[in-house]
């Protein structure tokens, strides 16, 4: 049984928006959100600037005190993403409730949890450690808390794929109802990790950039390019059966009609630079999303503005289209957002929907130096308008992990 998949809701916590609405407006604007870390002080660090969520963000919209209190930042932020979209789903009570799913992950759980108890063991003892340690630490806790929010008893799967943990979770639950298996489901990541630790150690792997400019900190695919800036947030989408959507009268915002997932198999970090696997995962999801050279093409692209990463997603393309590469429209929002780890494909699912709808194009901002080894349209500076009729999105995550998901407009 293959049955038609669309969405039905979104939600969004970000670092130029929380909010559809607003999320929306300052990707078409081209809005920055990378500014000098506040969380701590970064004067031992290389590293200087950050994509932070601003004050824009307040957990109490959704949540009572005490449930801020009993959840990690990064589960606080996946609610009020689920929560945003349920409501414009208006999918819960108008859907069996075992026939509803939440396919919803992270790349790295509660991290601020797990070091704020590791130093109350350390300076108070083991009495002293909070007994909501673990359920507010474990990664699978964010689609525990948005199964028991909205009653979801049907599959509730956390996925962790690094950097391509949203992409695949909305590529999983995709499948889940097209073969049948739920009826809709709750699709995306989140994360929370601007903290000393994890900013430590991704500066030390020499994965982060250390221009302490914000305008030029994440530039992909651009020469000057040296590291991702790290950033944070979550998002969320309401994927339903097609047939379901029309019985209840809902709203379809775009169809989900394609999906892509391999690895590389070749390296921890690095993206393997022949890009077999990659654009693999990219013609996967373009044959079943039933590609023709007739489509105009928009890619929300990986991005990260690695000078490895940048290179192999530009391959990865040309080897997925062939010819038909240089008429493809990409753009890496990461320019404005920084790198949302295991919230990203979710929250770049969400642009490349506003792109099928509004025909227009976000930018990729900052960009000022062509690099020779990237030289497709990466839409430089402005947004523009092109009328997709296809859109791709893209994560290519640590361990060799590549999630593409297709969406078209309905």
């Amino acid at each position: 049984m293959d049955r038609r998949v669309v969405i039905t809701g979104m939600g969004i916590v970000s670092p130029i928006g929380c909010g559809v609405e607003t999320y929306e407006r300052a990707l078409m604007d081209g809005v920055c959100g990378i500014g000098p870390i506040t969380r701590f002080d970064t004067a031992d660090f290389k590293v200087k600037v950050a994509a932070e969520v601003k004050d824009d963000f307040d957990p109490l919209k959704y949540l009572s005190k005490i449930e801020v209190k009993k959840m990690d930042r990064f589960t606080r932020y996946a609610m009020a993403a689920a929560c945003e979209a349920a409501e414009q789903s208006g999918i819960v009570g108008n859907v069996d409730p075992a026939e509803f799913g939440v396919y919803y992950g992270s790349g790295i759980g509660g991290f601020e949890t797990f070091v704020e108890e590791h130093d109350t063991l350390l300076s108070r003892g083991p009495g002293r450690v909070s007994p909501m340690f673990i359920p507010k630490m474990i990664g699978n806790i964010a689609a525990g808390q948005i199964a028991i929010r909205f009653g979801a008893k049907g599959p509730c799967i956390c996925i962790t794929t690094a950097c391509a943990t949203g992409t695949g979770a909305i590529g999983e639950a995709y499948r889940a109802i097209r073969h049948g298996y739920c009826e809709a489901a709750v699709a995306g990541g989140a994360e929370a990790t601007i903290h000393p630790l994890a900013v430590a150690g991704f500066q030390n792997m020499t994965a982060l950039s250390l221009s302490a400019d914000p305008m030029r900190a994440s530039i992909p695919f651009d020469k000057e390019r040296g590291g991702f800036v790290m950033g944070e947030g979550a998002g969320a989408l309401i994927l339903e059966s097609y047939d379901h959507a029309v019985a209840r009268g809902a709203e379809i915002l775009a169809e989900v009609a394609g999906y892509g997932s391999t690895c590389d198999a070749h390296h921890i970090t690095a993206p393997d630079p022949e890009a077999e696997a990659s654009g693999r995962a990219f013609s996967q999801a373009m044959k079943e999303a039933g590609y023709t050279g007739d489509d105009v093409v928009y890619i929300n692209a990986h991005g990260t503005g690695t000078p490895l990463n940048d290179v192999t997603e530009t391959n990865a393309v040309k080897r997925a289209f062939g010819e038909d590469a240089h008429k493809v429209h990409i753009s890496s929002t990461k320019s404005m957002t920084g790198h949302m780890l295991g919230a990203a494909g979710a929250a770049e699912a969400i642009a490349a929907v506003f792109a099928l709808r509004s025909g227009v194009i976000p930018p990729t901002i900052h960009y000022e130096v062509p690099d020779p080894e990237c030289d497709l349209d990466y839409t430089p500076n402005k947004a523009v308008k092109a009328d997709p009729t296809l859109a791709l999105s893209s994560s290519l995550g640590f361990g060799g992990h590549n999630s593409v998901i297709a969406l078209r407009k309905i």
